[in-house]
């Protein structure tokens, strides 16, 4: 049974990259009016396709009846410019990539151009949430919600709190991330939050151990056997995209100026080389299926 949210009917997911298309498929799929938009128009139809194909695949698995598919795709449409997503939204969720200049541009826009009460949520997997919303006028609804790839498989969600951030509008994010079946957990606003300060310099150790001769197969069998991990550190690794991972620690030593989270040289030279893991067909293993 859809239970929506109280007072939360139309969502609107800002950036159709990976991370956006897959929390617009868990939102449309909890019941709410999905609204979905780039500035890249032809990213969103890739995005409206991958989502129906992932459906289609549920549906032959027989985890999802065909009509449910068909439900899920007629409540997601398209948007265009923030002003015009700002019409009847209740919710809104920026997916953008990791530039805090940017994304402090798109708060401002958004602040300007949804009414009072619409939440204002960022996905944002490390930059700081009073930052974000510092050009906002009303900070106060502004607020991190940080969803896990791929988001219809992940359970987690990082809920964030800005130094302005509303008691009102933590409560209602946390139950609106519960509504879409998700396990909401509260972050402190520090770089890396919870998981990427946990996992982000295990996986830079796990680097180092590399480049003074171990076999990244001996590694992650290490992680997997020892430490009862489903997934070595540099499959990992591998997984999100080594640009990633490098760009995320830069984040925790930029942030905490301590030496423990400096990156791994074996990671940037890695990612200088254009081997970046499973999307490029290369990084601590061969990935030929991206080939």
């Amino acid at each position: 049974m859809i239970v929506l949210t109280e007072g939360i009917i139309r969502v609107a997911v800002i950036g159709a990259g990976q991370m956006g298309t897959g929390i617009a498929q868990v939102v449309a799929v909890a019941g709410y009016e999905t609204v979905l938009m780039d500035v890249d128009c032809p990213r969103v139809e890739e995005a409206l396709a991958q989502i129906g194909y992932h459906l289609a695949r549920a549906v032959e698995k027989g985890k999802m009846e065909a009509s449910f598919r068909e439900e899920i795709l007629s409540r997601i449409s398209r948007g265009t410019t923030l002003r015009e997503i700002a019409k009847g939204t209740d919710f809104v969720i920026e997916a953008i990539i990791e530039d805090l200049e940017l994304k402090r541009s798109v708060f401002k826009e958004l602040d300007e151009a949804c009414p009072p009460g619409v939440i204002l949520a960022t996905n944002t997997s490390g930059l700081s949430i009073t930052a974000i919303s510092a050009p906002a006028r009303s900070p106060e609804r502004v607020i991190g919600t940080h969803f896990f790839y791929p988001a219809p498989v992940m359970r987690l969600v990082e809920v964030i709190c800005g130094a302005a951030t509303s008691d009102s509008v933590y409560e209602r994010t946390m139950r609106f991330v519960e509504s879409l079946g998700k396990v909401p957990v509260r972050a402190p606003d520090t770089p890396g939050f919870l998981v990427n300060r946990l996992i982000t310099p295990l996986i830079n150790e796990a680097a180092f151990l590399v480049m003074e001769g171990a076999d990244p197969r001996d590694v992650d069998r290490a992680a997997k056997l020892g430490l009862n991990f489903p997934m070595g550190p540099l499959e990992l690794a591998d997984f999100v995209g080594l640009d990633v991972q490098n760009k995320t620690m830069e984040g925790l030593y930029a942030g905490f100026c301590d030496s423990k989270y400096k990156p791994c040289p074996l990671v940037k030279s890695m990612v200088e080389a254009g081997r970046l893991g499973r999307k490029s067909g290369q990084g601590f293993y061969e990935h030929t299926e991206n080939r």
